[in-house]
């Protein structure tokens, strides 16, 4: 029988899912016939882009990370409210999956980075690997941790991720030092091509035209482009859900094909910190415009590596509001790419 691989992912934002396929990708293609089970909430047909491998899904979410107003904004009272109920009945809960767990019977479970899943691994002894660039723990005393239930349920979510064999702590993230056995390992990025001049014959671009592409990471961002100014020699691809009333503007999804793709091609990324879009955008050598979430602890460390091993520059939400980019897209342009970050974690993820 070839090994099973429980993988387990965070359906907060799309971050985990790009964390996580190039490390079970790279799992497969050293073990043919592996088979893979995927827990995740995040859409199929994004998890069928990312995941080079087959799979079985389970469409189900296993923790919520925090309640959020937008890509920015997190609802700190609703999050502490719903963290309250999660942990009410803790025990009960552990126990329930962990039965679950028994019934898919994995050789091993890989956790980004739900500490419900490490907690059931851990009563079941199914042995459990974590790997992720935060974990919820620390995201969770950071916004709730002056409450007076705080202690309790940072306690139990921190014994979960204790619990796994390793805590394979992905550069760049946050230090989590609580951690007992965490390990680093270098960025993960997904493989990506070079399409720009099939994008630029879709989008009819002019010779020496700038591509834009804007991401948020899998969170709604309402804005209205219509009042955006023209930017000479710019041009945009954009969610769909943004609407964009704008002549210099297209979707993302009118282009067919894999937005890693689409980010290997552009000129500029504009999205928030977070794990996915910044190491992604690092290792393909593209530059990053970025709105600020300064109260998102991951922010700073984010920040810093992406100083240090790419280019970017941050814009306020007014900004990105009324459209008042030109001075910062000018800057980030004219400084030329960075050179490309090398992604080594998938293969030190596989080894350990």
């Amino acid at each position: 029988m070839p090994p099973h691989l429980l993988v387990d992912i965070s359906s907060h934002g799309y971050g985990h899912v790009a964390q996580t396929a190039p490390v079970v990708n790279e799992l497969a293609r050293r073990h043919p016939g592996l088979r893979v089970t995927l827990r995740c909430g995040a859409p199929e047909a994004l998890l069928r882009q990312r995941f080079d491998c087959g799979f079985t899904l389970i469409p189900q979410a296993f923790d919520f990370g925090m309640t959020m107003a937008d890509a920015v904004g997190v609802k700190a009272e609703e999050s502490a409210a719903a963290y309250r109920e999660f942990h009410r009945d803790w025990r009960q809960r552990v126990a329930r999956e962990a039965r679950a767990m028994e019934q898919l019977a994995p050789d091993l479970l890989l956790a980004n980075v739900p500490y419900l899943s490490l907690a059931a691994a851990a009563e079941a002894r199914i042995p459990a690997v974590a790997m992720c660039s935060l974990n919820w723990a620390d995201i969770y005393r950071h916004y709730c941790g002056g409450r007076p239930e705080a202690a309790a349920i940072h306690g139990e979510m921190l014994a979960a991720y204790n619990s796994a064999a390793c805590f394979l702590k992905l550069q760049p993230g946050m230090p989590m030092d609580d951690l007992h056995s965490a390990r680093p390992i270098s960025p993960v990025s997904h493989g990506a091509a070079d399409r720009r001049e099939e994008i630029a014959a879709r989008l009819g671009m002019k010779e020496g035209e700038k591509l834009a592409v804007a991401a948020m990471g899998g969170f709604h961002l309402a804005l209205d482009m219509a009042e955006w100014p023209r930017l000479s020699g710019v041009r945009w691809a954009v969610p769909a859900a943004w609407e964009p009333a704008h002549p210099d503007a297209a979707t993302l999804e009118s282009l067919p094909m894999p937005f890693g793709d689409i980010l290997a091609s552009c000129d500029v990324l504009l999205t928030k910190p977070g794990y996915g879009s910044f190491a992604e955008a690092a290792c393909n050598g593209v530059p990053v415009l970025y709105l600020s979430r300064p109260d998102w602890p991951e922010q700073p460390y984010l920040v810093d590596w992406l100083q240090r091993h790419g280019r970017c520059r941050e814009i306020s939400r007014a900004q990105l509001e009324r459209g008042d980019l030109g001075g910062s897209l000018a800057a980030l342009l004219a400084a030329g790419r960075p050179p490309a970050v090398a992604a080594t974690g998938m293969g030190e993820a596989a080894d350990v």
